[in-house]
């Protein structure tokens, strides 16, 4: 039923929606705690939620106040035929120079769901330029009223001071541990309003996680939450007690309201990391907020269960059936750190940590010719891989690492097909001495039964791996961890290059795409550093690794194991 309505919605003309966005820097005191300086829009932070209707085109025309460039990406929106919207800054635009103004053209088509607009200009996420983006269904769901649930950390330093801390040359001293602050819907996570209830109704929670860095859970007590999408992706009711969210990720479940009004009731935020030490109201943050059935009710305390359901990719099926693709070709990814000779902590995917190009790699994609189908033009550091038209291909995406990672993809949504254990011969020693090897619990694995689910955030546990299948349009498409800016800034994302050969024939990317690169300087034909053939003169030099240390504890089969079961060291 729900894939007829979206074709219809499909094939239905939407409205456009217009909107103006003055980027500028705020100063701001969000969390109660510190004044800092953040960027906003219209000289307001938090910045205003998005809503559009399924169908509906939005004209963002972004200006731009800041010192730097920026560039806005619609997080989990297919932009179909328009690749170089995707606002991926120095990988389909150069981005908006400072002073100057661009409209994005955001077309919803089909999708709907929970989505959010932010900056993908090096840290500026952790700035504060994110919000919800809203995309509702052309025809109602079943349930009576829409509650939005934004939830992000907050940090003290600027994203700007804390890449320099992060890349900096190591001094064997290790990096103090930060304890963000938990906002909610854009306010200190202990000012929330109360939701209303009434009896018997059902209400839709869109829970959403702007955050840059930590991870989320969400509970109402004395409710079970059915979970109906994940991603913008409708699924089978999965009926779980809570939301264990990565950064990036979106759920929307409906809650039906008890049938007496005698107690209210509340929900809890918990923001937490399992890469800084756990300590007693820092990490751990928990936050509440009240389930009002009835004004001045007394609160019913309902005692959590030790064994809470949480939600399950791997075993949601997707609402619209999408039957599970073959596999034309499989690339294994595997995080790992990047220790270089001048001891720098950088992170890779690929071969190499991920580095900006010269010339976004889109540009290099549409004047390159024949070549654009060979990896090598994209520059080293940019870590392409090219692949064909209408091609589908499963990632193997391994965590060999204590730290868990929240993989976003751009360009649409893969198919989660299993989870497991990394081979123990692959992980990584952890960094504190205190622990081995043999102190990860093991997980077994499993596998989609019937129709797999599809989102385009996904979790993947400390030495876990997760196998999805996708297929994508034509286009320069990310996939980078969300952990933002300590991880995809330091080298966390590989480049697909989906068909350039389709590209070059059908792409007609607009000249304002080319004035923003020239008010900067960059160049917009050429190879990765802006030469002819492999010529990469010009380009930094590549980095080099140091000799990894030996694993720590006895061999043997080994698995993988869930964040919060493993020793929690400092990061």
């Amino acid at each position: 039923m729900y894939a007829v309505l979206a074709l219809l919605a499909h094939l239905c003309v939407g409205e456009y929606v217009r909107l103006t966005w003055n980027i500028t820097y705020v100063q701001v005191n969000r969390d109660g705690h510190v004044d800092r300086l953040a960027i906003g829009v219209n000289n307001k932070l938090p910045i205003a939620p998005v809503y559009i209707t399924q169908g509906d085109t939005l004209f963002l025309t972004v200006h731009n106040m800041l010192d730097v460039p920026t560039a806005i990406h619609a997080h989990g929106l297919v932009q179909t035929n328009m690749p170089y919207m995707d606002g991926s800054s120095m990988i389909t635009q150069c981005g908006i120079p400072p002073n100057s103004s661009f409209t994005y053209e955001i077309r919803s088509n089909s999708q709907s769901g929970t989505f959010f607009l932010h900056s993908h200009h090096m840290g500026q996420l952790a700035d504060g330029l994110r919000t919800p983006f809203i995309i509702r269904e052309k025809y109602p769901l079943g349930y009576d009223e829409d509650v939005l649930v934004a939830l992000e950390d907050w940090y003290a330093t600027d994203s700007r001071d804390k890449l320099v801390e992060l890349l900096a040359p190591d001094t064997n001293t290790p990096l103090s541990p930060t304890f963000p602050f938990g906002l909610i819907n854009g306010f200190n996570g202990n000012d929330t309003k109360a939701v209303k209830f009434e009896r018997g109704k059902k209400y839709r929670f869109r829970v959403l996680s702007m955050s840059t860095t930590e991870y989320w859970k969400f509970t109402i007590p004395g409710h079970k939450l059915e979970v109906v999408e994940a991603d913008g992706v409708m699924c089978e009711p999965q009926l779980v007690d809570g939301l264990d969210l990565a950064p990036a990720q979106r759920y929307s479940v409906v809650v039906t309201a008890r049938d007496s009004d005698e107690f209210n009731f509340v929900y809890n935020c918990t923001l937490y990391a399992d890469f800084v030490p756990r300590i007693k109201g820092l990490n751990p943050r928990v936050y509440t907020g009240l389930i009002e059935y009835k004004q001045g009710a007394p609160i019913k305390h309902v005692e959590v269960e030790d064994q809470i359901k949480w939600a399950d990719d791997v075993s949601m099926r997707a609402l619209d059936n999408e039957a599970v693709f073959g596999v034309d070709r499989q690339i294994e990814l595997a995080m790992r750190g990047f220790l270089t000779t001048n001891k720098r902590r950088l992170r890779r995917l690929g071969t190499l940590p991920y580095a900006e190009p010269h010339v976004p790699s889109i540009f290099t994609a549409m004047s390159m010719g024949a070549l654009a189908m060979d990896s090598r033009v994209y520059g080293p550091q940019t870590q392409a891989y090219i692949i064909g038209f209408n091609q589908s291909v499963e990632l193997v995406i391994k965590n060999t690492q204590g730290q868990t990672h929240s993989q976003h993809q751009h360009g649409g949504t893969f198919q989660i097909i299993e989870r497991g254990p990394v081979d123990h011969s692959e992980l990584e020693p952890p960094p504190d001495p205190r622990f081995s090897l043999d102190d990860v619990p093991k997980i077994p694995v499993r596998t989609f039964t019937g129709v797999p689910m599809r989102r385009d955030t996904i979790d993947v546990p400390p030495f876990s791996y997760v196998k999805v299948r996708l297929r994508m349009e034509s286009g320069i498409w990310l996939h980078h961890c969300h952990l933002s800016p300590a991880h995809d800034v330091a080298g966390l994302s590989v480049t697909f290059v989906v068909a350039p050969d389709v590209m070059q024939r059908t792409l007609n990317i607009p000249r304002v795409f080319y004035e923003q690169c020239e008010m900067q300087g960059i160049k917009t034909e050429g190879n990765a550093a802006g030469n002819w053939g492999f010529d990469m003169t010009g380009l930094p030099p590549v980095p080099v690794e140091m000799p990894a240390p030996k694993a720590q504890g006895a061999q043997g089969a080994a698995q993988g194991a869930p964040a919060k079961a493993l020793p929690k060291v400092p990061k």
